[in-house]
C-alpha cells in the first residue's frame, strides 16, 4: 500500500476544504508544495494521484478529473464511489433541496438542444412531488394530501435559497445569461450517470454531451462540446462534417430560433416547434444515484410555467 507523506495530505485536504479545483489552481498548490511545475512534470504530479486514489479506495473515494462542459476547462474533486445508503446519510441537504437539485438536473439533460441549462424560472417552478417517491416506490400522484407537508410547504423563497445555496456548493453555476446551469461537483460526481443515462455522447470525446453544439440535422441525434468542436476546428484545414450523418459542419456560431412551450388543457406542457421539426425532448435515464449528494431515485420532472427556450438551428452561419 503507497504511503502518503505531508505533501499528499496537503492536496487531499485542499481538495476537501475548498471543493473542486481548476486545473491551475491544483497545479498553483502542487508547485507550491512539491517545488516542481507539474506542466513540466506530468509524470511526478500523475504518480502523486496516483498514490493518494490506492489510499482513498479503502475508504470508496477518489481523486477524479474532467472537463467542465461550461468552459472546457479541467476540474479536480473528491467523490464518493459508491452510492449506498451509508452515503445519502451524508448529505447536509433536506429532502425538498434535494428534490429540487434533481428536478434541475433532469430538465437540463433532456433537452435535446444540449444548451446545458434551464432559466431560472424553470428551476423555481419545477414540481418537488414528482422527484420523491413515497413507501410504495411510485410517485405521489393521488393528491396534495397524500404529498409530504415538507414538499407541499416548500416555498419560493426556500427554492431561491436553495439554489443560490447549490451554486455556492459548485453544484450548480450561473451562467452568463442569468440561466442555471450545471457545476464543476455536478461534472464530476455525477460523470458515470451521465455517461450510462442515455445522455447522446460527444462524437470527439465520447463523454456524455450535457453541453455542446447538435447537429444541424435534425434526423440526427450527434452533438458535440463547444470546446471539442473548437479544437477539431483549429485542426481542420478543409469542411467539417458531422461524424454520424456526414452533413457539412458550417464554421460560426449556430444561430437560434425560440420555441414556445405552452399548456394544455390538462397543465401539461407542449411544445411548438417549427414546421418540419423532427427533434423531440430527449428521455434519459433519470435515476440519478446517491453518490455524494444523498439523492434518492427519481422519476421525471415537469415544470410548471409557460416557458420560452432556443435551440440550436438547422443552419449555422
Amino acid at each position: 500500500m503507497a504511503v502518503l507523506n505531508w505533501k499528499h495530505h496537503t492536496l487531499i485536504q485542499a481538495l476537501m476544504s475548498r471543493g473542486p479545483l481548476t486545473e491551475d489552481e491544483l497545479f498553483n498548490i502542487f508547485a507550491d508544495v512539491t517545488g516542481k511545475n507539474p506542466r513540466g512534470n506530468n509524470r511526478e504530479f500523475n504518480d502523486y494521484l496516483l498514490k493518494i486514489n490506492k489510499e482513498l479506495s479503502c475508504v470508496q473515494m477518489e481523486m477524479r478529473c474532467c472537463r467542465n462542459q461550461n468552459d472546457g476547462g479541467v476540474c479536480y474533486g473528491l467523490v464518493n464511489t459508491v452510492p449506498d445508503e451509508q452515503s445519502k446519510l451524508g448529505t447536509k441537504y433536506s429532502v425538498p433541496q434535494i428534490a429540487l437539485f434533481k428536478g434541475v438536473i433532469e430538465a437540463i439533460v433532456q433537452y435535446v438542444t444540449a444548451q446545458g441549462s434551464i432559466s431560472n424560472i424553470d428551476a423555481l417552478n419545477i414540481r418537488l412531488e414528482n422527484q420523491v417517491q413515497n413507501g410504495t416506490g411510485s410517485e405521489y400522484q393521488e393528491g396534495p394530501s397524500q404529498i409530504p407537508p415538507a414538499l407541499r410547504n416548500f416555498s419560493m423563497s426556500q427554492k431561491e435559497k436553495t439554489l443560490d445555496e447549490l451554486v455556492r456548493d459548485n453544484w450548480l453555476c450561473h451562467t452568463p445569461d442569468g440561466a442555471i446551469g450545471l457545476g464543476a461537483r455536478s461534472y464530476l460526481d455525477l460523470r458515470s450517470w451521465f455517461n450510462s443515462s442515455g445522455i447522446p455522447s460527444c462524437e470527439v470525446c465520447n463523454e456524455a454531451g450535457v453541453k455542446g453544439k447538435v447537429c444541424q440535422n435534425e434526423g440526427c441525434t450527434a452533438r458535440i462540446h463547444h470546446h471539442c468542436l473548437e479544437k477539431k476546428i483549429s485542426h481542420s484545414r478543409g469542411e467539417i462534417v458531422c461524424p454520424s450523418c456526414g452533413i457539412q459542419w458550417h464554421r460560426g456560431v449556430a444561430k437560434t430560433e425560440v420555441i414556445e412551450e405552452e399548456r394544455d388543457l390538462n397543465g401539461h406542457i407542449q411544445s411548438q416547434l417549427p414546421a418540419g421539426s423532427k427533434r423531440k425532448r430527449l428521455r434519459a435515464d433519470t435515476n440519478i444515484p446517491a453518490a455524494a449528494f444523498g439523492c434518492v431515485s427519481s422519476q421525471g420532472s415537469q415544470s410548471g410555467s409557460s416557458r420560452r427556450i432556443t435551440r440550436a438551428s438547422a443552419r449555422l452561419s
